[in-house]
């Protein structure tokens, strides 16, 4: 189990922190005149999904859970929660909208996923960075419409709604930022 200050969070960082897991959401080095130099942050439970702001003093120390990963394939969503494969042993899991978190605005269909165990539990889902999701509703695209131009509401094949450029269409794929969930580029077309 490693220790990290911080001078080191990073957006996604996993801490323990006052008996439980914590991600890090947002954060800001903030200095005051007169005063030593202060970590403003926003974490989430990853078990219960509560969302604080806590300020930390520079140089604070924190453990990094040792937490395990399984290779999974998402399968699909329904009342139930989200059900998951693991790609070795092809042994089925169920985890919660609670357990999974905001990552369920990025998932699709056998999408390959981690899923983080913290003492054998499941904790959630980590995804990469980005993915690659298709528009499946969208205004349509107007002519003249250039890159450098304004934005609009498109919703993706996982469900979510995100601000996209207006030269953006229906079937599109583009790849979205999972941290942030922003667009970021238009794929080419094969």
């Amino acid at each position: 189990m490693g220790v990290v200050e911080t001078n080191k969070f990073h957006k996604g960082l996993k801490i323990e922190y006052e008996g439980g897991i914590w991600e890090i959401i947002e954060y800001r080095h903030s200095k005051m005149a007169q005063r030593s130099a202060v970590m403003k942050t926003k974490m989430k439970n990853i078990v219960t999904g509560a969302v604080q702001e806590k300020n930390f003093r520079s140089g604070d120390a924190f453990k990094v859970p040792d937490m395990d990963r399984k290779n999974t394939q998402f399968l699909y969503k329904d009342d139930i929660g989200f059900h998951f494969m693991d790609l070795e042993t092809y042994e089925q899991y169920d985890l919660s909208k609670e357990q999974i978190g905001d990552v369920a605005d990025f998932l699709k269909e056998q999408q390959e996923v981690s899923i983080l165990y913290f003492n054998n539990e499941p904790m959630g889902v980590e995804l990469p960075t980005a993915v690659e999701l298709e528009v499946t509703v969208t205004e349509p695209g107007v002519k003249g419409n250039t890159v450098s131009g304004g934005t609009k509401p498109a919703t993706l094949e996982s469900g979510v709604t995100i601000q996209v450029p207006l030269f953006i269409d229906i079937g599109d794929k583009i790849k979205v930022d999972t941290r942030t969930g922003e667009y970021l580029e238009r794929l080419k077309k094969k």
